[in-house]
């Protein structure tokens, strides 16, 4: 069991390092591909001509690979938190070559989400042994984890048909939430597909069943889903506030589905289920300090469910005379009192 969860967690850590990269790189070709056409953040589909675009894409398929197989060996309980290293990858490549910077809170807010994720890997409940996707398919079809995904679905939905057209470009947690719960049905769909390829290289065919193939539908879908949404969340708002957020939503709601499908919690104690339950009100907290920090990216669009608003600073010094304050600025010497004023012409 230990070599197992060993093998798992060192895919785990090598697919988090790649998919962080990936962030970045896929972000480079997406602001390539914003100046010669159509932004994907307003449905523009123009990066997909982009080298640097397919390169990271690339990089974030091996590190779904590698984070494909860590789901085979190991628990999604202790497999999914990894992936908190995606983000400190993330926030240093943008800092070095998107230029965007993480303040001394976002930092904090990295590191609380690191700490929340150790919290849960070490009380991570053991997974029990499936020997066939007949069993797989009966844990998919009880009660409990049907109303999840029909509640997942329905949300899903919501977030696509209403809210993303008018609050997408403006709210940071619509793209990211529908990857998230998405997200959850993904992993759900490969962990039985990845038990299947093991078993059939075990020695029992597991494709004969149709229930494999269902499994494999699902799991083609939602990850076509994501990867859309995702490219317009990176395209919209700032890579190093993207990640931990799309990280600390994914973890939940994919611990979430396997704990009613899988019933990972099942007779764990008190104390254990107590840790948890602290590592995700850290890692929430960490995700809250990081989207407060966030410094918006400059909007290419300017819709109609998300008009500008100009601001300007006006500082009275003790001398009588005006400044007007730039973004760059520092605050000034000798103030008095500030006027804020909305709109101007």
């Amino acid at each position: 069991m230990y070599s197992s969860n060993l093998i798992g967690f060192i895919l785990a850590v090598f697919s988090g390092a790649f998919i962080g990269s990936s962030f970045i790189i896929k972000k480079k070709g997406l602001q390539r591909a914003g100046l010669n056409g159509t932004p994907a953040s307003v449905g523009g589909y123009g990066y997909l001509l982009q080298p640097l675009w397919w390169i990271g894409m690339i990089t974030m398929i091996v590190g779904e690979i590698a984070n494909f197989v860590a789901y085979i060996y190991a628990p999604a309980v202790l497999v999914t938190p990894l992936g908190a290293l995606s983000i400190i990858v993330s926030a240093v490549l943008a800092h070095f070559m998107l230029g965007e910077k993480l303040q001394k809170m976002g930092m904090l807010g990295c590191l609380l989400c690191i700490v929340g994720s150790t919290e849960i890997v070490l009380h991570a409940p053991q997974e029990r042994a499936l020997n066939s996707v007949l069993e797989i398919w009966l844990l998919a079809v009880q009660p409990a984890f049907l109303l999840y995904t029909a509640s997942a679905i329905a949300v899903a939905f919501f977030l696509i048909l209403y809210c993303a057209p008018r609050y997408g470009q403006t709210n940071i947690f619509i793209y990211i939430g529908i990857c998230s719960i998405i997200g959850s049905l993904t992993v759900m769909s490969v962990k039985a597909i990845g038990i299947a390829i093991k078993l059939t290289l075990d020695g029992a065919n597991q494709f004969v069943y149709f229930q494999t193939w269902i499994f494999t539908m699902v799991a083609i879908s939602c990850i076509v889903t994501n990867l859309n949404y995702l490219n317009m969340a990176l395209d919209t708002f700032n890579t190093a506030v993207v990640s931990p957020i799309y990280y600390a939503l994914f973890t939940s709601f994919t611990i979430l589905a396997s704990a009613i499908m899988f019933k990972d919690y099942s007779g764990q104690s008190i104390s254990s289920i107590a840790s948890e339950l602290c590592g995700f009100i850290t890692v929430l907290s960490g995700t809250t300090v990081l989207h407060s920090t966030r410094v918006p990216d400059s909007p290419a669009n300017t819709d109609v469910y998300s008009p500008l608003s100009p601001k300007v600073s006006w500082y009275i010094q003790g001398n009588g005379e005006s400044w007007k304050q730039k973004d760059e600025d520092g605050p000034p010497l000798n103030l008095i009192t500030v006027i804020q004023q909305d709109h101007f012409k």
